[in-house]
């Protein structure tokens, strides 16, 4: 429920006669604006006339009793809010300079601005509390003490903080202070002071709409609506929020967020990775996530929702927080810990790394739902890891045939595995040999036929996917691969910043548009028109594709040239690099059309067996 909408200019935002101040919790991003979010404020503001409207604040109201001072605790806007307060900050300060030209008709422009914001009764003193992490509070509280904006004589001066000019609090005023010098630097005096009101009477009338909301979930559910120039908090950031609003006391907070931090930090810093944990977590356990909210008022045997979406996911968690947050915490920590083997296989017991890094390379995300519940209640199963990785291994597989074929849809595939949970759910007592089968028996009834899979193996397969056409070449490289001679096909090195792999798919014909006339010699008698025909009808089939360490050396030069090319320490880095899959190459001087057909089809044929339901 929204408890009001006011646009306010920002004289009233920071006004004393307003009973409040602006709490931004622990939850919260610290202060992460930068040149290009100042800049583009000042100039809205600068550039724009009196009562231009600068974006929304979303807050709760922390205090019932009218009579106190109230909390605002800002879900959405502390940014801004932060980034003005110090703007005014800076023009305060630029007027100190100046303050004996300042006519008697605007002499109290100083208090006013130092009192908009202060206020004594807030636990930092001043209108705008910032979180503490990361230096945030003691910061800010530096700043307006150097502005002189807080009473130092009261308060005691503060000892400098190491590296406060460095941080983003520090930059932010002194970019500021540097603006407004640059805009008054070839004033008289008095002109400078009529120019410093100016932009601070732009500042005070400019617009801002405050939002009152009564839960952190309506506050999300607005994040979509705004046009915000700041930084939306996430679903996830909210769910951090809702668990430490549930803290006791510091020790508490202190508590919980590290437990959270710890949480996060397992599942790599992504938000995508980690959202869609928090989606598998609901659906693999859905059944008895559901049991405390069922009643005899409530027909659904699922009302905290049928399956867990980005647009549910607050409602769900907030529900699971305040029911046990207990019992929550130390669950979904334990089911993180699982989730982080997904995440990053290396890092998952020797047992089943190998299995579970093919689950990832063969892009197979959607399984994790399924692996999380199999992994949590493996000793209730009775699960062996020897059946753990067969079923890894079926999933493999699985998605082999899917992500070629498009069988099962995306769509359908959450679905899927939630039924095989709900079907084990009902005997857990089965045995693993049972549970195998369900689960192989509920994927072959909705993959693909070995005709289409083979079909779609024949086609332009590299075109359709590269990243599980990688996987299938890399997989006939291993297959003859033994411990003396074993090559990490998906090792990467750092380039630019990015990661890429040292082995890269190669087009043996080469892929360009521009053929070169070596290849259309060879490949089409020197017919051009005819070597444009076959390369795009041949060039990205199976047949036409391996794996090299040096792709983008090997380009378009000749067959042979890439058959027989050295690294400079005279080591084969041509086809001759060892590798199973390029040994039919070795003894061929030329490569036509046909060799692309009679290769497409042998390497069909082992990929059908090699991945056969």
């Amino acid at each position: 429920m929204i408890d009001s909408v006011h646009d306010y200019p920002i004289s009233q935002i920071f006004s004393k006669d307003y009973n409040w101040y602006y709490y931004i919790p622990k939850y919260q991003r610290e202060y992460t604006w930068s040149y290009s979010h100042w800049g583009a404020l000042f100039n809205d503001i600068e550039s724009n006339a009196v009562g231009y409207f600068i974006g929304s604040i979303i807050c709760i109201n922390n205090t019932r009793d009218s009579f106190q001072i109230q909390q605002l605790e800002v879900v959405d806007g502390q940014q801004r809010l932060t980034t003005l307060s110090i703007l005014l900050a800076a023009i305060y300060t630029q007027l100190q300079k100046y303050k004996e030209f300042i006519s008697d008709d605007d002499i109290d422009v100083l208090p006013s601005i130092r009192k908009a914001l202060r206020r004594n009764d807030s636990p930092n003193g001043l209108v705008v509390q910032p979180q503490i992490q990361n230096y945030n509070s003691d910061d800010f509280s530096y700043l307006m003490q150097e502005a002189n904006i807080l009473d130092v004589a009261k308060l005691g001066k503060k000892k400098a903080i190491p590296y406060y000019p460095q941080r983003k609090m520090g930059r932010c005023f002194n970019y500021f202070m540097q603006r407004i010098e640059s805009l008054v630097k070839d004033l008289s005096p008095e002109d400078k002071v009529v120019r410093l009101l100016d932009i601070f009477n732009k500042i005070n009338q400019a617009v801002l709409v405050k939002i009152e909301v009564s839960s952190h979930t309506e506050a999300y559910m607005l994040f979509e609506a705004l046009n915000d120039r700041g930084t939306p908090l996430t679903a996830i950031d909210l769910m951090k929020n809702t668990i430490l609003s549930k803290a006791k006391n510091n020790e508490e907070v202190d508590t919980y967020y590290e437990q959270w931090k710890s949480l996060i930090e397992s599942l790599k810093d992504d938000y995508h990775t980690q959202e869609r944990f928090f989606r598998h977590y609901y659906n693999a356990f859905k059944q008895r996530h559901n049991e405390p909210f069922v009643s005899d008022d409530i027909r659904s045997k699922e009302p905290l929702g049928v399956i867990a979406t980005k647009t549910n996911l607050l409602s769900i968690y907030e529900k699971l927080i305040n029911y046990d947050l207990e019992t929550f915490i130390a669950d979904i920590t334990k089911c993180g810990n699982i989730y982080a083997y997904f995440v990053t296989p290396i890092n998952a017991p020797d047992q089943f790394r190998e299995t579970l890094l093919d689950l990832q390379h063969v892009q197979a995300v959607p399984s994790n739902t399924l692996l999380l519940y199999l992994f949590y209640y493996q000793e209730e199963l009775h699960l062996s890891d020897k059946m753990i990785n067969k079923i890894i291994s079926l999933m493999v597989t699985f998605f082999v045939r899917r992500n070629i074929t498009d069988t099962p849809n995306t769509y359908t595939l959450d679905r899927i595995f939630m039924s095989i949970i709900a079907e084990i759910n009902t005997n857990k007592e089965i045995g693993e040999n049972a549970i195998y089968d369900i689960i192989y028996k509920s994927l072959l009834a909705v993959s693909a036929s070995d005709e289409d899979f083979a079909n779609k193996l024949s086609g332009n397969i590299y075109e359709e996917n590269v990243g599980v056409t990688r996987f299938v070449l890399c997989k006939l490289c291993e297959k003859h691969m033994t411990t003396e001679n074993w090559t990490d096909l998906w090792e990467q090195n750092i380039v630019s910043n990015k990661k890429i792999y040292v082995w890269t798919i190669e087009h043996i014909f080469p892929e360009g548009a521009n053929i070169p006339d070596s290849w259309i010699q060879m490949i089409a008698n020197g017919d051009k028109e005819l070597a444009h025909s076959y390369r795009e009808e041949y060039v990205h089939k199976i047949g036409n594709l391996t794996i090299s360490g040096f792709n983008s050396t090997l380009s378009n030069k000749s067959f042979v040239d890439k058959r027989d090319m050295k690294n400079k320490k005279g080591l084969y880095v041509g086809y001759k690099n060892g590798l199973e899959i390029n040994k039919p190459l070795v003894d061929k001087n030329q490569w036509t059309i046909e060799d692309i057909k009679a290769r497409t089809t042998t390497l069909v044929a082992e990929l059908i067996e090699m991945f056969k339901l």
